[in-house]
């Protein structure tokens, strides 16, 4: 099933943008351990919608409703099954779309694979709004990997061509993260030019795209494995579940496609006694399997589709190019957003190599 990943950790979502109520379920998580609900809130509340200018008008509260798996907040050992209401729904602002779809968005493509049944409220199964959903199990996942000294934090790479500082791929620590800010940048200082962009893109009926830097810090060596078990191919399968992403690169990426073997290789160390590498170009991962250097990756995250300029479609119907102009509400950009949801899915990705 589509909506279903892991083995170790089996996650199963359900729901759609405009339902009554969204879900997940997971399979596997251990017995006894409590999860901190105050916690798991704010984590959601980075990604929840509505909360100022940079994001859709669209607000929910998106609290976590936990029906199965907990016994005075601990888990027993039975799949936690955690529920979120779909409150604030204007499904008629879509209605337009059963028979124009938006250039860009997973319109045509849902009519091309469930014809005239597709929900098409919302965007449906294909919204960004299921990444809620995403944040449940990576904010709980991420709780568990504290007790084992793994961190994960994420932060706005770039907005358009405005570049953030990056996160050092040597010596990054959870105390580098940007945690809650309210823009997650490492430098105020660009985040305010992102926010200038943002907004000119908004007044003009338009949106921009970005990237976002993910680190994941205090995993040991000899984690994971070769071919299709490597790590990059169970973190890039996870992040690009995520809508509107277009590209992944670990490390130096597509950079090292530039240099020389002797500027991209990373030379062994001996630092503390532990075997480490002076420079982390790998990214962390050598063969699929994790080197003990943080992991670190960027995901690129095309212009929000839904915008209010008008665009050249057609209709579905009368085989008929046609001019659409879309309503409801979206977001000018969605990186600020998805820094949470990349750490969600990483934290997702890396759940059976390290429970």
């Amino acid at each position: 099933m589509s909506f279903s990943f892991g083995n170790k950790i089996k996650i199963t979502m359900f729901g759609q943008s405009h339902s009554e109520k969204m879900g997940v379920i997971i399979d596997g998580l251990p017995s006894g351990f409590k999860v901190d609900e105050e916690k798991l809130a704010a984590f959601m509340a980075r990604r929840a919608p509505g909360n100022d200018e940079f994001s859709t008008p669209r607000k929910e509260a998106d609290k976590v409703i936990f029906a199965s798996g907990l016994v005075d907040g601990k888990t027993c050992g039975a799949p936690v099954c955690a529920i979120i209401e779909n409150t604030n729904t204007r499904s008629k602002d879509y209605e337009n779309l059963r028979d124009v779809p938006r250039p860009g968005h997973a319109d045509f493509a849902a009519w091309a694979k469930f014809g005239d049944e597709r929900d098409v409220s919302g965007g449906g199964q294909f919204s960004g709004r299921l990444t809620a959903l995403f944040c449940v199990v990576g904010g709980i996942l991420m709780q568990l990997y504290e007790e084992k000294g793994i961190y994960i934090g994420a932060h706005i790479a770039s907005v358009g061509e405005i570049k953030d500082d990056a996160f050092d791929g040597v010596n990054v620590t959870k105390d580098d993260f940007v945690g809650d800010k309210a823009f997650p940048v490492i430098n105020e200082n660009k985040g305010e030019l992102m926010k200038e962009h943002i907004r000119k893109a908004r007044a003009d009926g338009d949106s921009v795209g970005g990237v976002v830097e993910c680190a994941v810090v205090g995993i040991k060596s000899g984690l994971g494995d070769t071919l299709f078990g490597g790590i990059e191919g169970r973190i890039s399968s996870a992040i690009f579940a995520i809508p509107a992403v277009k590209g992944i690169e670990f490390g130096r990426g597509f950079e090292s496609a530039l240099l020389y073997g002797s500027e991209n290789n990373d030379a062994f160390i001996v630092k503390g006694g532990q075997i480490v590498t002076k420079t982390n170009n790998h990214g962390g991962i050598l063969g699929g399997i994790s080197s003990g250097m943080p992991i670190i990756f960027r995901a690129a995250f095309k212009p929000t589709p839904s915008i209010s300029k008008p665009q050249q479609s057609v209709s579905l119907s009368r085989k008929e190019e046609t001019i659409l102009e879309i309503k409801g509400r979206h977001d000018p950009c969605i990186v600020k957003r998805a820094t949470v949801c990349i750490e969600a899915a990483a934290a997702i990705a890396i759940a059976d190599l390290i429970l």
